[in-house]
């Protein structure tokens, strides 16, 4: 099953400043990569996608927290959650690792 990607306002904000900022661009390679493999399924072993209880989503849904890289310093990170109906997936920031 591809799950239909949506964009909160300050995801569709973060991965543009990726996007423009020349400096990041393997690390916009990979989120691009990430996002890919999400959209394919959320439960690619790449991603080690894992629930984050830290946060909840707009509705109060489970939040998930996918890796678009790893073994690097401030690797960033995708939380999204499963949207209604059943096929979308709300992506909700992206952000490096602390």
């Amino acid at each position: 099953m591809t799950f239909e990607l949506h964009f909160s306002k300050e995801a569709g904000a973060k991965l543009k400043d990726i996007k423009e900022n020349r400096g990041l661009a393997k690390r916009y390679k990979a989120v691009k990569k990430a996002l890919k493999n999400l959209r394919q399924n959320p439960r690619h072993p790449s991603l080690q996608t894992h629930p984050y209880s830290s946060l909840k989503g707009p509705n109060g849904e489970k939040v998930f927290e996918a890796y678009a890289e790893q073994h690097t310093p401030a690797a960033y990170r995708i939380f999204f959650c499963y949207g209604s109906p059943k096929g979308k997936i709300m992506i909700l920031t992206i952000v490096p690792h602390p």
